[in-house]
């Protein structure tokens, strides 16, 4: 008799997103993160949502003491970085050093491996270190975009991983598996469906630039090394969300 297959959405899933994709104190039951592996990657917006939500809640604080835009972006960013642990900026570091440091595809994969940083991913968090910050000081008095940022980036990051084929035998994103087409077009449902909560038709922007952040990351990588690695999920992370930014300042400054 052949076992059941799992279901699609698992009411532990949340708490999967938030176990692996933040520092919050969640529980987590070992047993259940290795079953359902990517299949709790739906709920990844869901995560984003919570991030959002918790540097909208400083930054509005913030402009609410009497501190400028700037300021208060800079604490926003912050915080995200420590609810993170800055894990996607890890990834984008590496993906610069990478991509951009080894002429083949196995030096590129063992580059990214290394826990050391170089000039490249130095430069690239850097310049998007500087974009996010300059998009959130501009965006400071529409508290929801980052709730819908948080979202959509979060979803590329599923899209991405769905798309794409592992690149190397081992790491995080391996270990997980690979999450259905299904999986991804609930996240990417979910994502739109919470980002237009929030900034209504305003949304479509958002959605269309980080569309276009993750095909190209997707692309470059498949140039690259050939699939997706955990670093990869997480510059498509750190991309999508300066796309949507900047796409939001236009349209809403």
């Amino acid at each position: 008799m052949t076992a059941p297959r799992p279901a699609l959405l698992d009411p532990a899933d949340p708490a999967l997103a938030l176990g692996l994709l933040t520092r919050l104190p969640v529980p987590v039951a070992m047993n259940t993160a290795q079953r359902r592996g990517a299949r709790a990657a739906w709920a990844y917006p869901l995560a984003g949502l919570v991030v959002g939500g918790l540097a909208a809640l400083l930054m509005q604080a913030a402009l609410w003491a009497g501190l400028p835009e700037g300021l208060s972006a800079a604490l926003a960013l912050g915080l995200t970085v420590v609810l993170t642990g800055a894990m996607h900026e890890d990834g984008l570091a590496d993906c610069a050093d990478g991509f951009w440091g080894g002429f083949a595809r196995d030096r590129r994969l063992e580059i990214m491996h290394d826990s050391r940083i170089g000039t490249y991913g130095v430069l690239a968090l850097i310049l998007l270190g500087l974009l996010r910050w300059q998009g959130l000081a501009e965006l400071a008095r529409h508290w929801p975009v980052l709730l819908a940022v948080g979202m959509l980036s979060r979803a590329a990051m599923v899209v991405v991983w769905a798309a794409l084929p592992p690149a190397r035998a081992d790491g995080l994103a391996r270990s997980l598996g690979q999450p259905r087409p299904a999986t991804a077009a609930v996240a990417l449902g979910l994502a739109i469906a919470g980002a237009w909560a929030c900034l209504d038709s305003s949304v479509m922007v958002a959605a269309l630039a980080t569309a276009a952040a993750a095909v190209a990351v997707a692309l470059l990588a498949r140039a690259k090394i050939g699939g997706q690695t955990g670093d990869v999920l997480g510059a498509t992370q750190q991309i999508a969300e300066v796309a949507a930014l900047l796409s939001l300042t236009v349209l809403l400054t």
